[in-house]
C-alpha cells in the first residue's frame, strides 16, 4: 500500500496557518471523498457519529499526521467522536507488533492516555524506535512486544507481565484479525486514513491544508448528523 507522505508533510506545515479567506470548501463525492458500499462498523458509542483514522506507530507520516489530529479532535462537534483503527500491512516497519499493543492497551484501559507518548516513544526518544537515527534506515532489530510492555508500564502503569498477558490474550486476536479485515474492506490506500462513520472515505491526497481536513471532516459529520 502506498502511503500520503508528502500529504502529511504539506498538512503539517500548514498547522498553524488560517489563511483570512479559508472557509468551507466544495467537497466533491468520488474526488474529495468515496462513499463506502457497503457502510463499516463503527467503534464509538451509540448515537456519536464516528471520525476513524488508520495509522500504526510505526509509521512516519502517521507521526507527522499527529498535528493535524489534535487541531481535528479539537474541532468536532458534541455528536461526533475521534477513534483509532491501527494496521499491520507493513511488517517492516513493526506494525503488527503496534498493532498487537495497541489493542492490549485499549482492553487495559490506557490506549488514549499513552497514545501520544506511543508516538514520541518511537519517533522522539527512541525508545521504540524503528528507524536507526544514524543511518536512517530500518532497524535490523526492531521493538518486541516484551519492549512495548516496558514502555506503556513506564507511561501508564500498567504491569509489564499484565499488558503481555493481555496482548496475547484470544480476544487481542479477534481484534487483530476484524481490524485486518475491515482495513482491507475499507480499501484504506495507505496510513493515514481518515473515515467518517464508516460510510465516506476521505482522500486525503487531495487536501492541501489542516483547514481543509477540518472542512471536509465537519461537511461529511453534519452530512451524518440529523436535520
Amino acid at each position: 500500500m502506498k502511503r500520503m507522505f508528502l500529504t502529511s508533510i504539506a498538512l503539517v506545515a500548514c498547522v498553524c496557518t488560517v489563511e483570512a479567506h479559508a472557509g468551507p470548501g466544495t467537497w466533491i463525492e468520488g474526488r474529495n471523498y468515496v462513499l463506502l458500499n457497503p457502510v463499516e462498523r463503527t467503534h464509538v458509542a451509540a448515537g456519536k457519529i464516528e471520525v476513524l483514522e488508520v495509522f500504526s506507530y510505526g509509521c512516519p507520516a502517521c507521526n507527522a499526521f499527529q498535528p493535524v489530529i489534535e487541531r481535528l479532535q479539537a474541532s468536532l462537534p458534541a455528536n461526533a467522536q475521534m477513534a483509532f483503527l491501527p494496521a499491520s500491512f507493513s511488517p517492516a516497519e513493526d506494525m503488527p507488533m503496534f498493532q498487537r499493543a495497541f489493542f492490549a492497551a485499549q482492553a487495559l484501559g490506557v490506549a488514549r492516555q499513552a497514545h501520544q507518548a506511543i508516538f514520541d516513544a518511537v519517533w522522539k526518544t527512541g525508545e521504540l524506535a524503528v528507524v536507526d537515527p544514524i543511518t536512517r534506515r530500518l532497524k535490523s532489530r526492531l521493538p518486541t512486544l516484551e519492549d512495548a510492555a516496558k514502555c506503556y508500564g513506564r507511561i501508564t502503569g500498567v504491569k509489564p507481565e499484565d499488558f503481555l498477558r493481555a496482548a496475547r490474550s484470544f480476544g487481542v486476536e479477534v481484534e487483530m484479525r476484524a481490524a485486518d479485515a475491515q482495513i482491507l474492506a475499507m480499501q484504506a490506500p495507505g496510513t493515514p486514513c481518515l473515515l467518517v462513520n464508516g460510510k465516506y472515505r476521505i482522500e486525503l491526497d487531495t487536501l492541501n491544508t489542516t483547514e481543509d481536513v477540518i472542512s471536509i471532516v465537519r461537511f461529511l459529520v453534519s452530512k451524518e448528523s440529523p436535520h
